[in-house]
């Protein structure tokens, strides 16, 4: 599908068989799966499947993390039940063996065996590049040779204890996961509870459902403050970051505590989504209660287990599976409902996939990706206009040739997100007193620029 004939949204949504917004993604790193998932060397393959792509992960002898095409060239077999061994996954079919280049290392059943160099480059399969930071494997799948540094987000460069890392399966396109990240009005209303009337912080969202934003156009992406109502002296400010071409840093829930948070958002497909969260603290690392909190469910991850989910078009995923999903109505509680809580949903991200996944099928098919063309925007949206102008200018950009800015500056990465109370009505002067606690020191060792 080419950007002549594709309209606007389809342009922001489609990823797959060369679409050009799969091209913009694939300029930059994206995570694929955490660490964790393969923890041993020469243990079990994995599969994925990102940007519509069939694909199988595995961790060699060396301790080096491959993801490779997942379906062997000689007669197509799957590489997920492969002998991981000696540096290499190999085919059980017919003996065929790749390293974690996707280099063809072995051909045991050739004949004459002395041909083996003359052709296993043309049949080895795809390899792209690996890097694991933050407990969590990276890939590249973009032009070789043009391979860009990590970006330099914050949690992403400290210690292990003070960052939780997690992801699950979100099935819905991944542009409907990213545009909730950064609709900040919906928090007053989807998630609030009975705790919304006695929790400081909760009761700031839930009396001001209309904040004024303001947006502030960067390298990476953007940054915007959400502004609401505190009292006759003063506003309750967040600011966001959203960064290219995923990614967010969401304010502390609480104005006291230094916690941070955000999420990462990678399409399976233009149906399906792996979402990605990352939570840290800088003051100390996660107690062991912290992280079981963390994982109890309540907002991100989700009540969650690991399993596998067949796609319809036959490949399985080895994935993290939500408790709450479609089949059984995201575990709605009508009486939980009546008593507080507005959606009668339990978690957060229960109650966001509830409506995203929902979504109103763009083309009368399968469900996933929302017709926006019926969608009524208003003030508060902007950060969701502006995020789909950006992707929507840079993947035509990226269409005639040019490169995109935001790859190649890693440390702009490098901000936070703050909560703030305030006597300021303007972002711009909110800015001028605590922009510098939304900049990320660079490490003393840095080089000057």
């Amino acid at each position: 599908m080419t950007q002549q004939n594709m309209k606007p949204f389809d342009l922001l949504t489609r990823v797959e068989n060369g679409a050009p917004m799969g091209d913009v993604l694939r300029q930059f790193w994206l995570p694929a799966l955490l660490s964790s998932e393969l923890a041993e060397r020469d243990g079990a393959p994995l599969r994925l499947r990102i940007l519509g792509e069939d694909l199988v992960a595995f961790r060699d002898t060396k301790g080096r993390v491959g993801i490779l095409e997942a379906y062997c060239p000689h007669k197509l077999a799957p590489l997920f039940f492969g002998r991981n061994e000696e540096c290499g996954l190999r085919c059980v079919y017919h003996g065929w063996k790749f390293d974690v280049t996707g280099e063809c290392v072995d051909m045991p059943n050739i004949v004459p065996p002395d041909n083996f160099d003359q052709i296993k480059k043309r049949l080895s399969v795809t390899g792209y590049e690996t890097r694991e930071a933050a407990g969590i494997v990276w890939v590249y799948m973009g032009p070789k040779g043009e391979v860009p540094e990590l970006p330099q987000m914050e949690w992403m460069t400290l210690p292990p204890g003070h960052v939780h890392v997690s992801r699950w399966l979100h099935r819905s396109n991944w542009v409907q996961g990213l545009e909730g990240e950064i609709d900040t009005s919906h928090i007053s209303f989807l998630h609030s509870s009975a705790e919304s009337k006695i929790v400081p912080d909760l009761i700031r969202l839930a009396k001001d459902g209309a904040p004024k934003i303001t947006i502030r156009d960067t390298d990476y992406g953007f940054v915007y403050g959400a502004r609401r109502y505190e009292d006759e002296t003063s506003f309750y400010w967040r600011v966001t970051q959203w960064m290219l071409p995923m990614w967010s840093a969401i304010p502390p829930r609480s104005i006291t505590t230094p916690i941070f948070t955000g999420r990462g958002w990678v399409p399976i497909d233009d149906y399906l989504t792996t979402a990605f969260a990352y939570r840290y603290r800088l003051d100390r690392p996660f107690t062991p209660q912290e992280i079981a909190d963390i994982e109890r469910g309540d907002a991100f991850p989700p009540r969650m287990a690991r399993g596998t989910f067949a796609l319809p078009h036959g490949y399985v995923i080895d994935t993290f599976l939500p408790a709450a999903n479609k089949e059984n109505d995201y575990l709605i509680d009508r009486e939980f409902q009546k008593k507080g809580n507005f959606t009668g949903i339990w978690g957060v991200n229960e109650q966001d996939r509830a409506l995203q996944e929902y979504a109103v099928s763009a083309d009368g098919g399968r469900p996933g990706i929302v017709d926006r063309a019926r969608e009524h925007l208003v003030a508060s949206d902007a950060p969701t206009a502006m995020a789909r102008t950006k992707l929507i200018q840079l993947a035509r950009a990226i269409a005639k040739g040019e490169k995109p800015i935001a790859p190649g500056r890693p440390a702009s990465y490098a901000v936070r997100a703050i909560s703030r109370v305030s006597p300021h009505a303007e972002l711009d002067d909110l800015l001028r007193e605590h922009g510098h606690e939304m900049v990320v020191p660079p490490p003393a060792d840095a080089p000057a620029e």
